[in-house]
């Protein structure tokens, strides 16, 4: 039996594992089987570079945990090695590089996740991965609201380019600028009607 110590320090890592999951928005487990090192601290970098969280942990201590976080979906998945990723703020990150890693490697896979406190399927996890980056996102918004902007100065321009409001108006109702306007030509005069030869 363990002694009093190693399970206080087992219950503070289950206590702060579920801390860990109610605060997050998103989570991704995976079975990190056949990763190398080199991998495994690439893999690690990029996912912190993210702002994602990346452990490995227990078996027995994650089904605790998710116990008291109430995803207790998760704890099917729980055998073999386990390492679980979590973000606080991005929905797709973790997702998204987990995936792409899975993708290249024969033994390293995705296990389960779960998105605001519910546990998902893998098709659901799948679609996170294919969402783009933050930066993506925020660059089409930006370009969205700019795009009106953009429209309205090119009008603008075209209206100058054309010699003004009174030009463009005047082309508007078919008319040419006064300036520009060609004189009359004069009436021709009607030509007499032949005579019906006889």
């Amino acid at each position: 039996m363990p002694s009093a110590k190693v399970l206080e320090q087992k219950k503070a890592i289950v206590a702060e594992l579920a801390d860990r999951l109610k605060k997050s928005v998103t989570g991704v487990l995976v079975n990190y089987k056949g990763i190398n090192v080199a991998d495994d601290t690439a893999l690690r970098k990029e996912l912190r570079e993210a702002g994602v969280k990346y452990s490995v942990v227990k078996n027995t201590l994650l089904s605790r945990a998710c116990e008291e976080a109430e995803l207790t979906g998760l704890q099917t998945t729980l055998e073999g090695t386990t390492a679980i990723a979590t973000s606080d703020e991005d929905y797709a990150a973790a997702a998204r590089i987990l995936s792409n890693y899975a993708k290249k490697s024969k033994t390293f896979e995705i296990k389960a996740g779960y998105l605001d406190g519910e546990v998902v399927d893998l098709a659901t996890i799948d679609s996170l991965a294919k969402l783009p980056t933050r930066e993506v996102l925020l660059a089409n918004v930006l370009g969205a609201f700019q795009a009106p902007i953009a429209s309205f100065a090119r009008a603008i321009q075209a209206i100058v380019d054309d010699g003004g409001i009174e030009a463009c108006l005047a082309k508007k109702a078919g008319e040419a600028p006064a300036e520009e306007a060609a004189p009359e030509a004069p009436a021709a005069e009607e030509a007499p009607a032949e005579a019906p030869a006889e």
